[in-house]
């Protein structure tokens, strides 16, 4: 178990037994955690995340019994938010492969959303599945803020060739963001 599964399951052992406070510190230290993951998997949907979070919140509370104590905290919180997920998905637009796996369950607890790296790392994630030429071209330009002329000459293409290389990696990053969705 995770030490992040460990000091949630205390909490909210804690909670069931009666103690409000670490319940409500429970609900509260939860809810960033389910907002940095709906984030990861609703990127085009920030605005509807924050309702997904607490309607998660008020499944988790409402459905509090239910949990075994012999099964993994994060998987039963992950099992839920998965249905309000789906409830959600289906509300906007009916697409099967957003379903996320059991498999997965230990994402929820891997990361806060105050992690600064968050979208870095994803930015490079994206960047890495581009052929070089085009990955250069993006970084420098976009993310350095070098010149087009300064990144041709650091990169040995011509001005056209970076202009036209940011194009086509852009291109292919929104067309890999659409099938992520």
């Amino acid at each position: 178990m995770l030490p992040t599964e460990q000091y949630f399951r205390a909490l909210f052992l804690s909670g069931l037994a009666g103690n409000a406070g670490d319940y409500r510190q429970f609900l509260t230290e939860l809810a960033p955690y389910l907002r940095s993951f709906l984030r990861r998997k609703l990127p085009h949907y920030h605005d509807d995340v924050e309702d997904i979070v607490q309607e998660v919140l008020l499944a988790v509370h409402n459905a509090r019994h239910t949990w075994r104590p012999a099964d993994p905290l994060s998987a039963w919180i992950h099992g839920i938010t998965r249905y309000k997920l789906t409830d959600f998905l289906r509300s906007h637009y009916r697409h099967d492969a957003l379903m996320i796996p059991l498999e997965q369950a230990d994402e929820l607890f891997t990361m806060a959303e105050d992690d600064p790296g968050h979208a870095g790392r994803d930015i490079s994630l994206l960047l890495g599945q581009l052929p070089d030429k085009q990955r250069l071209a993006i970084q420098h330009v976009k993310l350095e803020g070098l010149s087009v002329s300064e990144t041709a000459t650091l990169t040995g293409l011509s001005e056209s060739a970076v202009k036209v290389s940011i194009h086509r990696g852009l291109k292919a990053l929104a067309l890999r963001l659409r099938e992520l969705l």
